[in-house]
């Protein structure tokens, strides 16, 4: 019974809830030599999944940013801060041109799923990764067609579900019954890569502290007019845990709190 508890713990502690901005400025290496650093990331607002890192290349690829997929990381070294994936420099360097400053279109993912040899994104989260035959690519095809269809009638249409954690930092947090601050971090599930919680900078009222809104409250996101709409009161939301800012860079500290 020891011997399992000990090794529950051990799985447990495996995984845990990181801030997004800690790991901005990771290293992704891929199978022959360091490919980038980490700039920010995607992620699917129906079910606050990373979808992506995007990553500036280095001087061997003129500086240009490319989009990889969580499943391409085939672990993840936290304390040397490296995202080492199963991918070559070549296969990088030869896929598909993405402006990251623009909307990423459905054209574009499916153009990644094919150079890579990606299951296309579906609603409800990745597929495995697949590995398969050239002649493999038929199937993606015809999966990345039912995903369009699914969507607006213009198959080159952007993705209005895929979200820069960058551009969101900012937005401004309402409670039921008030505005209590703004988003400026977010918590991640180092095992799903799931987004769980905002981290909302409080209003004067709260100090200098970090409140954790969970995206389950979430009732309402304003794209247009940044605004964030929650299902708590400015009341509950005092109740919350508050960090500050330090705290979530110490990964011990996070393991204590969010485990």
């Amino acid at each position: 019974m020891i011997e399992l508890y000990l090794y529950s713990l051990k799985h447990k502690l495996k995984y845990m809830k990181r801030n997004i901005y800690s790991l901005l400025g990771f290293s992704l290496s891929a199978t022959d030599g360091e490919v980038g650093k980490v700039e920010e990331f995607y992620f699917d607002d129906q079910n606050w999944r990373i979808r992506y890192l995007i990553v500036k290349t280095g001087n061997w690829l003129s500086g240009r940013k490319v989009l990889i997929s969580p499943l391409a990381i085939v672990r993840s070294n936290w304390k040397d801060g490296s995202f080492p994936v199963n991918l070559t420099k070549e296969q990088i360097m030869h896929s598909p041109d993405i402006d990251t400053d623009k909307p990423v279109s459905l054209q574009h993912e499916l153009s990644l799923s094919e150079h890579y040899l990606w299951q296309p994104y579906m609603d409800n989260g990745f597929y495995a990764p697949v590995f398969c035959e050239a002649s493999n690519s038929e199937v993606l095809k015809k999966q990345a067609v039912i995903i369009k269809g699914s969507e607006n009638n213009d198959p080159t249409d952007d993705n209005l579900h895929l979200r820069s954690t960058r551009r969101i930092i900012g937005y401004h947090i309402h409670a039921t019954d008030g505005e209590i601050g703004h988003v400026s971090d977010f918590i991640v599930d180092d095992e799903s890569w799931k987004l769980v919680y905002l981290v909302v900078a409080a209003k004067s009222w709260f100090g200098n502290k970090k409140v954790l809104i969970s995206v389950q409250d979430i009732r309402e996101i304003s794209w247009a007019e940044s605004e964030v709409y929650i299902n708590i009161s400015v009341n509950a939301v005092k109740q919350s845990k508050t960090l500050d800012r330090s705290t979530f860079t110490d990964s011990e500290i996070v393991r204590t709190l969010f485990i």
